[in-house]
């Protein structure tokens, strides 16, 4: 069933209720999307949770505890800064073996609290238990602002659009292969690899200046550049056209990795990036109200058999899965994330 068709599944269970309570009625956006959203007192509130697995979303052997709690509330954050939220609060659960020193939870909360300090996110509380692994879970609550627009979504690229991605795509994978491989690069190359995996700077400020200049669809890149922009096609009921030739590849990735830069970019995941939809005439004011590099990479068309099409600069489509990480798929393995 993979993880996103026992999402559906879910999905379908908790639909079955009448959902007639206040709280039900007050719910915009619910299962499905990178927050869930209700309306609250004077302003739309949201709220996002994720978990952190040793052995499947890290290794301890290649993530320092401080490196660790800034990328536990990242992942976090940028599921608010998908939606074009203000994160507010944050409440940590954390499951320990006995082996955890005490200085290493000091360092993994200062790690959490050097990114919550930079977008003045407050760790409200939580919880810690024992447990055989160490199982981080992050829940983080947000607002959209008085009297702004709807929340970005999955659901809202019509075709016509262009797609946009921030930042460059493919480092944490080229960062994470380097770790596990133990590679020798130069200290600089070697620097912008592992921020890249270990300490991704989640995008929230771009978040809200794409709802400020109107944009209604985005999601971060977790799952991989192809796998995420299918997230959107699929909850948007259309396709999307990638070209290979507009894809942002920093020049360092390409020159480390000459053979498969490309599979980085396209499938690697975790970076933590805005992928966005926009009308033509829009993007000038998203290039504008963005401080980051983003580079329009192809566009959304009429749903067709495939969700997501690259192509060459000939126009000729090149063979792909839609790669990605998802939880339960067959043949899935651990990551090392």
């Amino acid at each position: 069933m993979g993880e996103f068709g026992l999402i559906d599944l879910i999905d379908r269970v908790v639909g079955v209720s009448k959902r007639t309570s206040p709280a039900w009625r007050r719910l915009k956006v619910g299962i499905g999307d990178d927050c869930a959203v209700w309306r609250g007192v004077g302003s739309a509130e949201l709220a996002t949770t994720d978990t952190l697995v040793q052995d499947v979303h890290f290794r301890a052997g290649i993530i320092t505890w401080r490196e660790l709690g800034w990328k536990s509330l990242a992942v976090n954050l940028s599921d608010v800064a998908s939606m074009g939220g203000s994160p507010t609060y944050v409440l940590v659960s954390l499951s320990l073996p006995d082996s955890v020193e005490v200085n290493d939870i000091v360092d993994f909360y200062r790690g959490m609290m050097s990114l919550a300090n930079r977008f003045g996110v407050a760790i409200a509380g939580g919880n810690i238990t024992q447990s055989p692994l160490i199982v981080i879970t992050l829940t983080v609550m947000g607002m959209l602002g008085r009297g702004m627009r709807s929340p970005l979504l999955r659901s809202a690229a019509v075709p016509g659009d262009l797609i946009a991605v921030t930042g460059n795509p493919g480092l944490s994978a080229g960062g994470l292969r380097m770790l596990v491989t133990g590679m020798g690069l130069d200290a600089d190359t070697a620097r912008l690899f592992r921020r890249a995996h270990n300490m991704p700077v989640p995008r929230v400020i771009e978040g809200l200046a794409l709802r400020r200049v109107g944009l209604k669809c985005a999601i971060d890149v977790s799952d991989g550049l192809v796998g995420d922009l299918a997230h959107i096609c699929q909850m948007s009921g259309v396709s999307a056209v990638i070209r290979l030739e507009k894809l942002p590849v920093h020049r360092r990735l390409k020159s480390v990795f000459p053979a498969d830069y490309l599979e980085l970019v396209l499938y690697g995941g975790e970076d933590y990036e805005l992928l966005f939809t926009v009308k033509p005439r829009v993007m000038p004011l998203v290039k504008k109200a963005l401080k980051c590099p983003v580079t329009v990479i192809g566009e959304i068309v009429e749903r067709g058999a495939d969700m997501v099409t690259v192509v060459d600069l000939s126009g000729k489509a090149v063979p792909h899965g839609l790669g990605g990480w998802e939880h339960f798929r067959s043949g899935a393995t651990v990551s090392g994330r």
